[in-house]
Order: C-alpha cells, then structure tokens, then sequence
C-alpha cells in the first residue's frame, strides 16, 4: 500500500477536571498536547521526542484514535480521521509499542498474522504473508514460525512485532518506544534494521523516544516537544542540531550538538583533499618534485591497482633512483565515502595521524580527509546569526 501524509492541524488534547489538578498540583500546565501542528510527508519518519510528560505518546495516539483529540484535526493521506470507523482506522495503522504485546498462546506465524485474520483473508494468504515478513525481519521462517513468544529474546520478539505491524501493508506505522526495553547493543542493530526497511517500504513513521540520539539517527524529521505538549520545533535533524529554535531546544539536544551533527554526515558531503601518489619502481626524482609542492607532507604510496600501501615523508624521497616499497610507514585509517564524520574523526585521533584515506568498493585511493577539513565543515556549515532588529 503505498505511503500517505500525516498532518496535524491545531491539535490539542485537554484534561480532565481531576487531571488537570494534578497537573497544576506538580507545576505542569494543564494540557496533555496544546495546539500542535505539523506535517509528515508520505514515507517519511519523524520523530517525537521531549522529556517525560510532554504528549509525544498522546499525540500518537490520536493518530489511530486510541486518544481522542480535544480540538483541532488529524488527516491521513488527505482524510480526516474523525470521520472514520475506529476499529478500521486500527487495522489500516501499523503500531509498535514497547512491550510488544505479542499473545503469549500463539505462534510467531499467528501474532504475526493478527490483522490480516481479522481482515478475513484465506489462511493460505496469511501464511504466505507471515512467511514473506520474518523473512524480511531477519527471522527465518523455518525456525521461527511455529514457536511461541516466550522462546525468543527481546530482540527477536521486537522484530516479530515490526513483522505484526507491518501485516495489512499499512500506510502509516506509530511506533512507541519500539526499542526502549532492550539492551544498547541490540538496540542499535534494531534501528539499523529498521532504517534498512525503511529504505525498501518508505512507509510514513511516527516514532516517539525521550533518546534525543536516536531521534537525531531515526528521523527525517524530527518534533521536539516540550512540557504541555507545545512543540518547540519541527525540522530535519540537522537543523535542529545547527539552530536551536529556542534555549529548551537547545538544552534538550546537548551541549555536543557540534558532534551529533557530525554523526549524520558522511564524508562523501566534503570535497576530498587528492592525494599526492607514487607506486613502487616509480621514479623517485618525479615522486619527489611533486610531493614538494604539495601542502600535505608526505607520499602516498600505492600497488597496481591504486590501493594504499603506506605513506612516505617528503623528506625522505630520493633524490634519484626508484621508489621502493620498504620506504612507506604506517597507515593512516582506510574510510569509504559512507563514513560518518564523526567516526571518521575518532579514527583519526585513535590512529594520532593528520590524514585519513578515502578508497573505493575496490579499496583504490580516492582523496584524503584530515581533521582540519572536518572542523572546517563544522564551523562552515552553521547557519549564519541572525541580524539584529533595527532600532
């Protein structure tokens, strides 16, 4: 089924009376969402994020009508969901939540297969689409089909329940703290997974998470929410990183907010500095002469096929002869082009060297990056200030 937008338009969700004390008892406004407005573009993700108590799952919730919006309108693909039947809105949205909730008496195969049952498709059907699902997870059908939701680890039970929402091929999936209840390691490979999908599904994702991390590495876009459901900004990740819409904004994502946004960009996004090359047997008075008048130090040497094998010191090219093999030093750290900037920056420290290299599918020299280059993309990619207002 192909993707739809989720707007949200002025949308708020008061309290009840009772609620609404106790919210103003602990000094919180008394509203659960107040006037929220955004769009979610089809097969997008964005992510909600903000500290406890702030409506992110509220405002899921309205989404599918498990919540009712005090005010304002939710549209799906256009429509406006008030209109529509609650128990058919359910079964056309993808959900999953943190606990999973698989039923504990039913096969793998039959959670994954819940709604499509309740649709009334064939069991022929069903099974065809649960065995094409745990494929799709990870899970091998063979394997896991026939067992039971206390036989599988966390990780695997989160799978099945990504397998269960994505059944009926749903146009828009929630997803509440899917990965909150399992351990870092395995929830890094979850969302890595679920990025994988999305690159295959492009469904339209509303993910809730208090982790400003993973909303930063999960979303297109990104809604950080603040205490009585106000949002304080909607943009993609790295404008949020780059310019805090407001001081709450910017004490939410981190002081390292230079670093996150490093993370979210590849080395592919700067222009590599070329490489000064020579291959063993080459002539070493040519090596020589161009290596000198390059402002990188030293020579890259390089086999047949273009590959790094060392780097030699300008200094310590020959005068006159070939360059030999036995003249290159240590490597630098080999980088591909999809290399984070951050990470290729802890190798550069790791490693105590100015460069790192940068080769292709084939392991040949493309270009180099150095830690200045990667500063300098830092400083040079912050939006400009603002000017001030006129007096």
């Amino acid at each position: 089924m192909t993707a739809e937008a989720v707007v949200f338009e002025h949308v708020t969700k008061r309290y009840g009376t009772a609620e609404a004390r106790r919210e103003a008892a602990a000094g919180r406004e008394p509203a659960a969402v107040e006037d929220l407005s955004f769009e979610v573009p089809a097969g997008k993700i964005c992510v909600l994020v903000g500290p406890s108590g702030c409506g992110k799952t509220t405002s899921l919730k309205m989404v599918n009508r498990l919540i009712e919006p005090t005010s304002g309108r939710i549209l799906i693909g256009g429509t406006d969901i008030a209109g529509r039947d609650p128990i058919e809105l359910r079964r056309s949205i993808g959900y999953v939540i943190q606990q999973v909730g698989l039923f504990p008496h039913q096969t793998i195969a039959e959670n994954v297969a819940t709604v499509p049952r309740l649709l009334g498709w064939d069991a022929t059907r069903r099974e065809a689409r649960a065995t094409e699902l745990l494929d799709l997870v990870g899970l091998e059908p063979s394997r896991y089909a026939g067992r039971y939701p206390s036989q599988l680890s966390g990780g695997e039970r989160q799978r099945v329940g990504v397998a269960r929402a994505l059944a009926a091929d749903p146009p828009v999936m929630l997803m509440d703290e899917p990965f909150g209840a399992v351990d870092p390691i395995v929830r890094e490979r979850l969302q890595n997974e679920l990025l994988n999908l999305q690159e295959q599904l492009a469904k339209t994702i509303l993910f809730v998470t208090h982790d400003i991390d993973e909303a930063i590495k999960m979303g297109d876009l990104v809604a950080v929410m603040q205490a009585g459901g106000h949002l304080a900004q909607f943009a993609p990740p790295d404008e949020i990183l780059a310019s805090p819409a407001s001081d709450f904004v910017a004490r939410f994502v981190g002081a390292d907010r230079g670093l996150k946004r490093l993370a979210l960009t590849r080395v592919d996004h700067l222009e590599l500095m070329p490489a000064v090359t020579a291959s063993p047997g080459d002539d070493a008075a040519g090596a020589r002469e161009r290596a000198l008048a390059d402002p990188f130090p030293y020579l890259l040497l390089v086999d047949a096929a273009k590959r790094p094998i060392g780097w030699v010191d300008q200094d310590d090219i020959p005068a006159s002869g070939t360059i030999g093999e036995d003249l290159a030093s240590a490597m630098s750290p080999l980088l591909s082009r999809h290399t984070t900037l951050k990470d290729a920056l802890a190798m550069l420290i790791e490693a105590e060297v100015q460069a790192g290299i940068v080769v292709d599918g084939r392991g040949a020299a493309v270009g180099l990056v150095t830690a200045e280059m990667i500063f300098d993309w830092s400083r040079d990619s912050r939006p400009a200030a603002e000017p001030e207002p006129a007096s």
